[in-house]
């Protein structure tokens, strides 16, 4: 089923609404060895990302 405008529509506002963007620069080549490794983990690379976050903060209480 093809993407349709009001489902562009739709997630253009939740993203607009809901998200924050954080722009992350790693090495070279590394953002594949990154996304693969995430993926071997059943994540997406920025889910991976997040969860790691998360658990660092939990730690520092």
């Amino acid at each position: 089923m093809p993407y349709t405008e009001a489902q562009k529509k739709a997630t253009a506002k939740y993203m607009k609404n809901n998200l924050d963007d954080i722009k992350v620069r790693v090495p070279k080549g590394k953002r594949e060895v990154y996304k693969a490794y995430a993926e071997s983990k059943g994540k997406s690379l920025n889910a991976f990302i997040i969860d790691l976050i998360e658990k660092e903060m939990k730690g520092a209480k």
